[in-house]
């Protein structure tokens, strides 16, 4: 295993900064939601426009989706979804590069965002001139792109991949004797890696959400709830990832809640995913693995800063104004969506989406 090394100081400096500076959504009263619900269900129909929700927004977003026919999902199965609607318009809730992926596979209809402002970690730091620098450095390797990156650095990929199928397409690569450049997330890069036993130089990126949860802290949690099993995305640190009970996608972690016997989980990922989780299984106890410590605060505390930007007043005036659009330019278009495609083809080979 070889790894690039650590992003530069000034890159992690300018993500950090973007995240603190990222605006949350305004607190509401009861009926200031449920005016603005009734408003936003009107625009929808009106425009013809289908809600796309990733599991990390708000409640009241993941829910308003569910209500007017959208669908609250990962990011595969968000543009997946929208891909296949006929509405005339797409409204996603959650980060930029889910804007991006669903206008990359819809490139007819018109993607919109509550507010493009809401960008990711990930996708910062794997800067498409440097990562394109990189590749060409090993011209012997297939480029494997996490779906958390810009349409540029998709376009430099050959296959593009979520936490819900990187294992099985990477063991695949692999089965075929190809080495990999992954990028950008290093915690899920390792994983795969140990997983996969394929052979990997791996980007050093990370998601500041999942990076912060803490193998010591968690450990001390565990001793407060001793019956509970952990539940861990694999973009965690690996001395986390190593303590889960049960590890991988949002959808995996989400099933894991639903079908297991257990009544307390602790669950090391974004808390916005609680809402499907209490959901689907409203007797189990949810706790939020630690993400600081008394010698470090926590910065997200278990929460994307961006996927917090997102809310029902943006969602409202966005559809009242439509300037908050997702434009990729087709040139571009045209190479970033070849990797999705392959990855789409794959996934509904082993029935991984319909």
């Amino acid at each position: 295993m070889s790894h690039l090394a650590p992003l530069s100081p000034d890159l992690q400096q300018r993500i950090e900064a973007l995240a603190r500076q990222a605006a949350p959504a305004p607190m509401l009263s009861q009926k200031q939601i449920a005016q603005l619900k009734e408003e936003i269900r009107a625009l929808l129909q009106e425009k013809n426009a289908v809600l796309v929700a990733h599991y990390y927004v708000d409640d009241q977003l993941q829910a308003l989706a569910e209500e007017t026919g959208g669908i609250v999902a990962d990011s595969l199965e968000m543009a997946n979804f929208g891909a296949k609607s006929d509405a005339d318009m797409l409204v996603v809730c959650g980060v930029r590069f889910m804007g991006e992926t669903a206008k990359l596979l819809s490139p007819e209809k018109k993607v919109l965002m509550p507010t493009l402002e809401a960008t990711c970690s990930l996708d910062l730091s794997c800067p498409p001139d440097d990562f394109a620098r990189f590749i060409a450095q090993h011209p012997d390797h297939t480029v494997v792109v996490y779906a958390n990156t810009s349409a540029a650095v998709k376009a430099l990929a050959h296959w593009t991949v979520t936490s819900g199928n990187a294992l099985q397409i990477v063991r695949h690569l692999s089965e075929r004797g190809e080495r990999i450049i992954w990028a950008p997330d290093k915690h899920l890069g390792r994983w795969i890696e140990r997983e996969t036993g394929a052979a990997m130089l791996l980007w050093q990126g990370h998601c500041v959400v999942h990076d912060e949860f803490m193998a010591y802290e968690l450990e001390k949690l565990k001793q407060r709830y001793p019956q509970a099993k952990v539940l861990v995305h694999p973009e965690s640190p690996e001395n986390v990832v190593a303590m889960a009970d049960v590890v991988g996608s949002t959808r995996v972690l989400i099933q894991a809640v639903q079908e297991l016997p257990d009544t307390q989980f602790i669950v090391a990922t974004d808390f916005g995913i609680f809402y499907k989780m209490q959901q689907l299984a409203p007797q189990k106890q949810l706790i939020v693995a630690p993400t600081g410590s008394r010698e470090r605060q926590c910065s997200s505390c278990a929460h994307c800063p961006w996927m917090a930007m997102n809310s029902l007043v943006n969602l409202k005036r966005v559809l009242e104004t439509e300037d908050q659009e997702i434009h990729i330019d087709p040139a571009l278009r045209e190479r970033a969506v070849q990797p999705i495609e392959r990855m789409l083809a794959f996934s509904r080979r082993v029935g991984l989406v319909k």
